[in-house]
């Protein structure tokens, strides 16, 4: 596909200015004053946060065992400093004339603008200690089958001394290839406290895909549920994987429920391919030969890696985040802050329930849900299947739900199910949405049914992952991605990485403690997503308001040129979605001898009797000339990632 022409004279635009209520609303489109194509920065600066700063990298970035990281100055991972006084001159030119840090007047009532220093060093012990502070109380809950807190540090500790003994030296690469299964959290926990580095691998990967992962990352160990297992033995030979554990969905459900859930499984619904991985141990016997072996402490500090996190694969050849412990705990005590302003509008119950739909393997549901559950002494309700939509509501039916992290279209197909319409609501809090843009549509809709409004946030794999989010206390869908969180800066930068003024598009780039430590091997890849002062470059286009909040309107590589404007696929799928007889829309450009590009629409139907006539008519009522589809494509469904976010780039291809 032709690459989109490169703008010569954007236009310029101001977003109309925020109300004065309490939230905003949500801003109309500017044009952007950037180019369609990226500039990025020749640099191998690293992050070097005003707030707590990025650390030393403890070798360069071309040993094969290190994370390609920027050269900046370091500091103590624990310790968050205020900015220093005199900024180089260079810095001082970008951010001039420019309010500093408008978003901190919006900010909840008592809500603090730095995270100040992390009580732990490791995750690991971050995890230990709240085992032992809940240590009575369930903290992960899957088929009908609870591990209590006090349960999964003892089975971590078995699973990690087993890693130990096996002669994993510190930093080894674990991979785990899971769904949302018990087996998940107690393997993560226990590679994380023998001091190793997990690779989260999205279990739907094809063997070429795994093959990329596991031989980029280095894995030497490999924990994988038996249905995928098959995937993993047409590569593994091309693998540096020595150690196989293999797990079985009802390992942990208990001897006869478990050997039920194994036999339907294999035997019913024929879910599991035949395979054969000799040498493999099964997940039973890990736990079983461990619980006999003394567990080893090491000393793991901040600046350990903790995940090589990949990026989800929608722009390109998947790249490893180096996630550091510090970097993790740090995002980790930013949504801690946060969340207490959900509290100041229904209290936190005497035992929270946290509904965990998107994958673990997710750097969204690792974080918000797993370690911010853990963190809040919740249970987190697994659901293996979410795209299994009746099966899951009768999941949801058996715990009151407190705290719901989703995505679009896991709302969109939620509401278009009758049972979920019968759920009791009263007790949830707060809705998280992230992934993808939350459309106004499904937002309404859904605070209609359970009168909670969806908050969104946002966030990526680099930035581990929240950088901004919504006030939880806030009534209303803005529309907007939120406010920075605490310890967190926004910048708004044109392609020559010069701030733009409030109100006007450029390239969201994000500064904190949670920002990546670079691509794992790949300083080429870091170099061109971090600045010299040290924000990473997100790839999103968006604009800040007075106030401080953010909108996104397109990936950068997203936007559509035509005739030298640019057209935002997220406005187009917001306005088309509004039609009650679209389920699902996905806007791409497509190439145009005359304009250059022009917009073509993906659209699934929720009316089967809606036609491509009303429907390009709609869009002439609702949209500007060079913004209007030329094309609309009828689809009974439209690809998308494993959490549910819809690839752009794989209709691109097929366009």
């Amino acid at each position: 596909m032709a690459k989109a022409a490169k703008t010569t004279a954007p236009a310029k635009a101001k977003a109309k200015a925020a109300a004065k209520s309490d939230t905003p609303k949500a801003a109309a489109v500017p044009k952007a004053k950037t180019t369609a194509k990226s500039a990025p920065a020749k640099t191998t600066a690293k992050p070097a946060s005003a707030k707590p700063a990025a650390a030393k990298t403890k070798a360069a970035a071309a040993k094969v065992d290190k994370p390609a990281t920027a050269k900046a100055a370091a500091a103590k991972p624990t310790a968050a400093r205020p900015a220093p006084k005199g900024l180089p001159k260079a810095i001082t030119e970008l951010t001039a004339g420019l309010p500093e840090k408008p978003w901190l007047k919006s900010y909840p009532k008592n809500m603090p603008a730095e995270i100040g220093a992390l009580p732990y060093k490791s995750i690991g012990e971050f995890l230990v200690g709240a085992c032992k502070q809940f240590a009575g109380q369930p903290a992960f809950v899957c088929m009908g089958k609870s591990i209590t807190y006090g349960e999964l540090e003892r089975l971590s500790a078995a699973f990690g001394a087993y890693l130990q003994a096996r002669g994993l030296e510190k930093g080894a690469r674990v991979a785990l290839m899971m769904p949302n299964v018990l087996q998940y959290p107690v393997a993560m926990m226990a590679i994380l406290r023998a001091g190793y580095t997990v690779v989260n691998i999205n279990p739907l990967y094809t063997p070429r895909e795994l093959e990329h992962q596991l031989k980029d990352s280095g894995a030497q160990a490999i924990v994988i549920l038996e249905n995928f297992a098959g995937t993993l033995q047409a590569v593994i030979a091309r693998t540096p994987v020595k150690h196989v554990i293999v797990a079985a969905m009802g390992d942990m459900l208990g001897g006869f429920k478990g050997a039920i859930v194994n036999l339907v499984v294999r035997r019913v619904k024929k879910m599991v391919p035949a395979w054969s991985l000799p040498g493999h141990v099964t997940f039973n016997a890990v736990l079983k030969t461990g619980a006999t072996i003394a567990f080893k402490p090491p000393a793991v500090s901040g600046d350990d890696i903790a995940f090589l996190q990949y990026t989800g694969g929608t722009t390109g050849i998947s790249k490893g985040a180096t996630l550091l412990h510090r970097n993790v705990l740090s995002n980790v005590a930013q949504n801690s802050l946060w969340v207490e302003d959900a509290y100041t509008v229904k209290p936190k119950p005497a035992h929270l329930n946290f509904i965990c739909a998107l994958p673990l393997y997710h750097i969204f549901a690792l974080t918000v849900n797993a370690l911010m559950g853990m963190q809040q002494g919740a249970q987190n309700v697994l659901i293996p299947n979410p795209r299994d939509i009746p099966g899951f509501v009768k999941e949801l039916a058996k715990y009151p739900m407190h705290i719901f992290p989703g995505l679009n279209t896991l709302f969109n197909a939620l509401l278009n199910n009758e049972e979920f319409r019968k759920l009791d609501f009263k007790p949830l809090i707060l809705t998280l949405g992230g992934g993808m843009a939350v459309q106004k549509g499904v937002a309404e809709r859904w605070k209609a049914l359970t009168g909670c409004p969806v908050s969104e946030g946002y966030g990526l794999s680099e930035t581990s992952p929240v950088a901004t989010a919504n006030k939880f206390s806030s009534s209303d869908f803005t529309g907007t991605i939120g406010l920075p969180l605490p310890s967190t800066e926004i910048a708004i930068r044109d392609d020559d990485g010069n701030n733009v003024p409030l109100g006007e598009v450029g390239e969201i780039c994000i500064r904190g403690p949670q920002v990546m430590a670079g691509y794992w091997n790949r300083p080429d890849e870091t170099a061109k997503v971090m600045t010299k002062d040290g924000f990473f470059k997100s790839g999103d286009m968006g604009f800040m308001d007075a106030r401080g909040y953010t909108k996104i309107v397109a990936r950068k590589k997203d936007m559509i040129l035509v005739s030298g404007f640019n057209v935002y696929p997220n406005e187009l799928e917001e306005v088309v979605a509004h039609h009650p007889g679209v389920l699902e829309v996905a806007a791409i450009g497509v190439p145009d001898e005359h304009s250059g590009e022009v917009p073509k629409l993906f659209v699934v139907r929720k009316d089967p009797a809606l036609t491509l006539e009303t429907l390009m008519a709609y869009c002439r009522e609702n949209l500007t000339g060079y913004k209007r589809p030329k094309y609309i494509e009828f689809r009974t469904e439209l690809p998308k990632t494993p959490v549910g976010k819809i690839l752009r780039r794989a209709l691109r291809d097929q366009a």
